[in-house]
């Protein structure tokens, strides 16, 4: 009766998935659309701080310092998350067309975001704003097509912009990495660029803070949540790629931390359930996607582990989209993200989020900007780990993995 079950299980995930396959690109698209548009289409009208609800966590720290920096929040957040799909080219008719208004919609929106004249002007100065310009940065570096159309002018306000940011000391944690992004896109696009911020960045996670199986803390204390996916694993590989590729300094670390990415690349796709669910703990959950960035972002670079096939962990990633994006009053009656995991649940949200924070959840997008003719998305739908084991298929037990340097 058993393997009966397990059979009827089995044959209705491959029917589904089947029937996905044909659809799964449209339908990460839609929902791309869906998040990314009133963002962009508004900062590009230098309308988004008129038309964007900033709605605080109910324990908010500071409204007036939350409410003012949500903007950057927003368009830094999504342009980070769909900068490798409008970095790409080709797809369908209807793909394409989509691409070329975004495209269009960026360069507006980046222009008025440092324009000092514009309504839209966002704040470069403070905290938070350190976080949020390193997203940004962060998108820039994903899409060069981006940086290669801008107006010198907006070039030269975007370098004006993010060099503020280095009046602010980062925080002993995670934060030492948005001080780190932010110059490796200078480096990356031929500025002058602080190497000690990027070596305090690279070496206090590579000597200090690994604590093993693919982890590392978040500054001297380990705390159990989805940092290392949110910010830490994407951001060390980013800066270590664009500074090894200008002078090798990091060389000596390229390869362990390849191990330590793909290690963790496992633990984040066992932690998806076989309904797209996962484990609610540790801060920032209200990011829903987006806790999955680091996932996203191994399948967009081609760096998955031979155990994870780019099939599987499309149909796992597209689950967990439909999850947490798909789920009712996951947004607001004018189509902006409310807090919470799974529709509108604002006591997720800590002290510090707010409605552009919650645009985090646009780095699932990440594998768009692979070509529709990549083994993402050309391959036939697979099951996920968690689908194979509750589906009663055997396959080989996990093990950590022990990196030395």
């Amino acid at each position: 009766m058993k393997k009966v079950l397990a059979l009827i299980c089995t044959c209705f995930f491959l029917q589904v998935t089947m029937a996905q396959k044909a659809t799964d690109r449209q339908l990460w698209l839609r929902y791309l659309d869906k998040v990314a548009r009133p963002v962009f289409s508004n900062l590009a009208a230098d309308n988004l701080k008129a038309n964007m609800p900033v709605q605080l966590a109910p324990k908010v720290d500071n409204a007036q310092s939350r409410t003012s920096v949500s903007y950057l929040e927003a368009f830094g957040r999504t342009l980070s998350g769909i900068g490798p799909w409008l970095n790409n080219e080709g797809g369908g008719k209807e793909e394409v067309a989509l691409r070329n208004q975004y495209r269009q919609w960026a360069l507006q929106a980046l222009a008025n975001a440092v324009n000092p004249a514009a309504k839209d002007y966002l704040q470069w100065n403070g905290g938070q704003p350190l976080v949020d310009a390193s997203f940004l940065a962060f998108g820039l570096v994903r899409c060069p097509w981006l940086w290669d159309h801008a107006d010198s002018s907006v070039k030269a306000g975007v370098v004006t912009a993010f060099k503020q940011t280095r009046a602010t000391v980062p925080a002993y944690t995670n934060w030492i990495l948005f001080s780190g992004m932010i110059e490796a896109f200078f480096c990356r696009y031929g500025y002058e660029y602080d190497v000690v911020r990027i070596e305090f960045a690279v070496r206090e996670f590579a000597h200090h803070w690994y604590v093993g199986d693919g982890l590392f803390s978040d500054g001297m204390n380990f705390a159990m949540d989805y940092y290392n996916s949110i910010v830490i694993h994407p951001y060390l590989a980013s800066i270590v790629d664009i500074i090894n590729g200008k002078t090798r300094r990091f060389g000596w670390f390229a390869p362990h931390l390849d191990k330590i990415n793909k290690r963790y690349a496992e633990i984040q796709e066992r932690s998806i359930n076989t309904d797209g669910s996962f484990p609610v703990f540790g801060r920032s959950i209200a990011y829903r996607s987006g806790v999955f960035h680091h996932l996203a972002d191994m399948a967009l670079r081609n760096k998955l582990p031979e155990s994870l096939s780019p099939a599987a962990v499309r149909s796992a990633l597209a689950a967990v989209l439909q999850k947490t994006l798909g789920a009712p009053k996951t947004f607001n009656e004018r189509g902006w993200l409310n807090i919470g995991l799974h529709g509108a649940q604002p006591g997720l949200g800590e002290p510090y989020i707010t409605t552009g924070s919650l645009y985090l959840a646009a780095h699932i997008f990440l594998p768009l900007g692979l070509p529709d003719t990549d083994p993402f998305w050309a391959a036939p739908a697979a099951p996920w780990t968690a689908v194979k084991v509750w589906n009663g298929e055997d396959i080989p037990a996990d093990h950590a993995v022990e990196v030395k340097y």
